[in-house]
């Protein structure tokens, strides 16, 4: 499934910032795409559930989800549910974030299910620890961000570059990808993420709640 996120790549997280929500969600992804279509770079846009058919159909640029539920179709009450997301145009999902905790088990049984509806995986975890520990429910992607660095100005390229080369090291042998964040806003960021043995970035509030997110957004363009 890796095939359907060229690497390496910046993944931006709208999360539900007012300016990454409804019509300007679709207003920043066209933005994303614009730029990916502009410097043949690979970029992809996670959003709110309630956007994700909007915005597939604004772009062509992979979409995907912020969350799912392991839950199957049936009496689930506010689940989201991997075939709705996929039937609306999401390709994967992020997983645990570090708003949106997941216990391990949960998150093993969220995997497996989103593998069955070939959905790409991108699970968050803190630190390299938790990186070796999620590695075993065999994710397509794990994202180390330091949760103390998220929304921050010092990304943890600058601030805890050994993060990035514990984490690279926790998944050898593995075929989880890394994917770093927390902070990343600038070139040399995305830049040292690379160096460092990462295979892209996630990042939000530095694109999401910028004055000028097409200029931000070409400055990171140019580090992968």
């Amino acid at each position: 499934m890796l095939f359907m996120l060229k690497i390496p790549i910046i993944i931006i997280n709208f999360k539900a910032y007012d300016s990454a929500i409804g019509k300007n969600a679709v207003k920043l992804a066209k933005i994303c795409e614009k730029v990916a279509k502009k410097r043949k770079k690979s970029v992809a846009v996670s959003v709110s559930e309630t956007d994700i058919a909007e915005v597939s159909k604004a772009v062509s640029i992979p979409v995907l989800a912020q969350h799912i539920d392991p839950d199957e179709p049936g009496a689930h009450t506010g689940a989201i549910l991997a075939e709705e997301v996929k039937a609306v145009g999401a390709i994967g999902t992020l997983l645990n974030h570090s708003e949106k905790r997941i216990p391990h088990k949960i998150l093993q049984k969220t995997i497996e299910h989103a593998k069955k509806q070939k959905l790409i995986t991108i699970v968050c975890v803190k630190d390299n620890k938790e990186a070796a520990q999620v590695k075993k429910f065999k994710p397509d992607f794990i994202a180390v961000e330091p949760p103390e660095l998220i929304g921050g100005t010092i990304s943890v390229s600058s601030a805890k570059p050994e993060v990035i080369k514990a984490s690279k090291q926790a998944l050898k042998g593995s075929r989880s990808k890394l994917i770093v964040g927390a902070g990343v806003h600038t070139t040399e960021d995305v830049k040292k993420s690379i160096q460092l043995g990462a295979v892209g970035v996630l990042l939000a509030s530095g694109v999401t709640k910028a004055k000028n997110p097409e200029q931000v957004l070409e400055a990171l363009a140019k580090g992968l």
